[in-house]
């Protein structure tokens, strides 16, 4: 397979594959507990694997981002139901994840990912792309994405020309097109099929005995995931993404106007 990853390819690869289809995809993730049966980068292992199969048919995928999400709410560590429990199986003290254990508040850590994501926007824009797509992973990171979008489309808005930005996660995407009735989890059979997919080796099915399942959100166990499932949702997002970028693709001008990127 043709290497798509923008860290690993030459100037004239990158080049190339610029003027074949000028759109980036950037990965979205998070580190956070995902079961006892899932790695702790589940989410950005997805949103990567998403990236690189939309860029296979057209563009290049930028390196996964991990860091500097918000670390004080949206997060099972940070839960008020779970973070507990989980601190307890991660072997730390219960108020490790604490927001006063951190240097900024929860709204500065919020405005502060949305001000990296709209610089990492600009960051892409420099190599000459046409569109920026992040890719999300970790669910939560739709509306930091999303409202990044938006502060580099009214900040470049004057220019006309500037590059195209959007923002999708899979779940939504196939709960528009109604293609499942219970698109997304969190670590449940959709996420842990995902993962049986793309990197099954850090994945332990064994750990989603009944007695063993922890911090787990969904409707379906993830006893019962499989890889057969995992690369059918991830193809039929690719699927709905790409079309998607090719629409936008097609008519540029349509989504540059106030409020239209998303």
């Amino acid at each position: 397979m043709e290497e798509v990853r923008f860290q690993y390819l030459r100037p004239a690869q990158i080049t190339k594959r610029r003027k074949e289809c000028s759109v980036a995809y950037i990965p979205l993730g998070t580190l956070e507990w995902h079961g006892l049966h899932n790695p702790m980068g589940t989410d950005g292992l997805q949103a990567e694997e998403i990236a690189i199969r939309c860029a296979q048919r057209g563009g290049i995928a930028f390196p996964t981002v991990y860091w500097g999400e918000s670390r004080a709410v949206s997060l099972l560590e940070t839960n008020p139901e779970y973070g507990a429990g989980v601190a307890e199986r991660l072997g730390v003290d219960a108020d490790s994840f604490s927001v006063k254990n951190q240097p900024f508040t929860a709204y500065q850590q919020i405005i502060n990912y949305q001000n990296l994501l709209t610089h990492i926007l600009c960051e892409v824009a420099s190599y000459g792309f046409d569109m920026a797509v992040f890719v999300v992973g970790h669910y939560p990171l739709i509306d930091h994405a999303r409202a990044a979008v938006i502060s580099y489309n009214q900040w470049r808005f004057d220019e006309g020309r500037h590059m195209l930005a959007w923002a999708f996660a899979d779940f939504l995407l196939l709960k528009k097109n109604n293609s499942y009735e219970h698109p997304g989890d969190h670590a449940g059979r959709w996420e842990t099929s995902h993962m049986l997919a793309s990197c099954p080796e850090t994945v332990e099915l064994e750990l989603t005995r009944q007695d063993l399942q922890y911090g787990i959100m969904g409707n379906e166990d993830p006893a019962d995931s499989t890889a057969e499932f995992g690369n059918e949702i991830y193809e039929k997002a690719v699927e709905a993404a790409v079309d998607e970028v090719r629409a936008r693709m097609r008519q540029p001008e349509e989504f540059k106007g106030h409020g239209m990127p998303l």
